[in-house]
């Protein structure tokens, strides 16, 4: 039924949000800015880093810019890279149900990561060599929740049916709109058997229909 899958990265591969979290954290202490775990999951998951430094700048007091911010983001990024390669952010269970996949389905990463992020993991895991394309923030003009990285994908993939895998509405709201099916799932822990369930389900209302 589909063809390609294609899934976010962050809180949907790789648990890696609360990383994310803790390097900006530190990052932006240095300018006064005091990012909470709640706020950053219920306002930034899925947002831009552009525009989460906008958001976070304009509500300081005083309001800083995202331009004078920006160069921050260097620092929290070499942050990421380190803490995720001693720490590496894949279930197994994920990087087994990848390499099932592989050979049924092409596969691809669509991600508003910068790829100096998401890449190197996906290489240390094994992952890298099953994709058929990888779509990373820094690739594309125009971030989720617009419809652009996953159209992207698909083009690369010569697809036109994928199915989207997300967690976060921004991801949601950018599959839909590029016309794809979406899968949300709560976290990297629930991706096997959403994932195992759905494509039964699926399969179950195609073989009906051809009755």
């Amino acid at each position: 039924m589909f063809d390609p899958i294609l899934f976010d990265f962050d809180g949907v591969l790789a648990d890696t949000e609360p990383v994310h979290f803790e390097c900006w954290r530190e990052v932006l202490a240095g300018f006064g800015i005091h990012l909470e775990w709640s706020s950053f999951q219920r306002e930034f998951v899925g947002v831009s880093d552009w525009e989460m430094l906008e958001r976070l700048g304009a509500a300081r007091t005083p309001p800083i810019s995202a331009e004078e911010l920006w160069p921050s983001y260097s620092r929290k990024r070499e942050l990421f890279q380190t803490r995720i390669a001693a720490q590496p952010p894949f279930q197994q269970a994920t990087v087994d149900l990848l390499r099932e996949l592989h050979g049924k389905y092409k596969l691809a990463v669509v991600s508003s990561s910068h790829h100096q992020e998401i890449e190197p993991p996906l290489a240390r895991a094994g992952i890298l060599p099953l994709l058929g394309a990888l779509v990373c923030g820094n690739q594309v003009q125009n971030l989720k929740p617009a419809p652009e990285p996953y159209l992207r994908a698909a083009q690369l993939l010569g697809a036109s049916n994928p199915l989207v895998i997300e967690d976060s509405e921004p991801g949601v709201a950018s599959g839909r709109a590029a016309g794809f099916e979406v899968l949300r799932i709560p976290n990297p822990s629930a991706l096997v058997g959403s994932l195992d369930e759905y494509l039964r389900r699926v399969s179950l209302v195609a073989q009906r229909k051809s009755l």
